[in-house]
């Protein structure tokens, strides 16, 4: 069985193909389209067309996007590439290839490739955390992800964060209209902010301020310091609901070591347990994780006619 999974962002198309093991056949990468709905329907359609051709083998098709389906339109909605908004995406791609989609929100997606073959492998319920740009959540139950009745399960980021502290109120304004809003504290951005707010420089990243507090700034140590407390404290609100077999952590942000040992240690005292066993663990699969969980939207029930053998063919820009 091949799956393709293609990763739709707004700067970026990536598409590949994994055999059942799970091993990669092909990939390839393009510069999305910007504000052109009819362009980027064009450029999934052509990787869709020109890998199959090149693999000689039909596939399952599955699209990490960045927003949802809703379930009242069966259009986009949330989409922060605002030109997929409103249009009825899966439809007019089902269309044009020819076989039904599986279509999945992007941080759904990081989680399901955590799950089913990452740092959470063998684990039924994963959520999986995406601390970059934004701060996006996902929800896994034995390998699919959970989409829910709104289509917003796991949008964690979009919560406010919880337990505030009196400097902490009313927190900093969210792209969503909302203030104090998890996202404005959790994502790289945030904690660039926060570091600057307090007297830091304003130009250093979430990398570099880790980096500091490393080498023994006072700054930067206090930074990442108030940065784990409220990590916990959001972690914590999503222990005590869904208690979850394993949290994994995605993006720049999640590349700062420590998180994974001081966290764990903090959200105890939020966690509503006498005993507290989550692991929080790091991504396996990296930037890759996104399009990985897009290919395995579809599970080994669905198959596609029979394909010839095809030789492992990696394409990089």
């Amino acid at each position: 069985m091949m799956r393709i999974g293609i990763d739709l962002g707004g700067t970026k198309i990536e598409i590949i193909a994994l055999d059942d093991q799970g091993s990669i056949r092909l990939r390839r990468r393009i510069t999305a389209p910007r504000n052109d709905y009819a362009a980027t329907l064009q450029a999934i359609t052509g990787l869709v067309n020109a890998a199959e051709g090149e693999l000689a083998c039909p596939a399952t098709v599955g699209i990490a996007i960045p927003g949802a389906v809703s379930p009242a339109s069966g259009l986009i909605k949330n989409a922060n590439s605002t030109w997929l908004n409103g249009r009825p995406l899966q439809q007019d791609l089902e269309q044009a290839l020819q076989r039904p989609l599986r279509l999945a929100n992007d941080a759904n997606c990081f989680a399901v490739s955590e799950a089913h073959d990452g740092a959470a492998a063998g684990h039924a319920l994963v959520f999986g955390v995406i601390l970059g740009t934004g701060t996006g959540g996902g929800i896994v139950w034995h390998g699919q992800p959970v989409i829910g009745r709104n289509a917003i399960a796991g949008e964690w980021g979009h919560n406010p964060l919880p337990g505030p502290t009196p400097d902490e109120l009313p927190g900093p304004r969210c792209y969503c209209g909302r203030h104090g809003c998890i996202e404005t504290w959790l994502s790289g951005p945030g904690l660039a902010r926060d570091h600057q707010r307090h007297g830091g420089d304003g130009a250093l990243d979430a990398a570099q301020i880790a980096w500091c507090a490393a080498q023994g700034d006072a700054l930067a140590e206090a930074t990442l310091g108030r940065y784990e407390q409220r990590l916990a404290r959001a972690l914590a609100s999503v222990i005590n609901m869904l208690d979850p077999d394993s949290i994994v952590l995605g993006g720049g942000v999640s590349n700062i070591e420590r998180l994974y040992v001081n966290v764990p240690r903090l959200w105890s005292q939020h966690v509503f347990s006498d005993r507290i066993t989550t692991p929080l663990v790091r991504h396996l699969h990296g930037d890759s994780s996104g399009v990985r969980g897009a290919a395995w939207l579809w599970t080994a029930d669905h198959r596609p006619s029979h394909c010839q053998d095809a030789a492992v063919t990696i394409h990089h820009d």
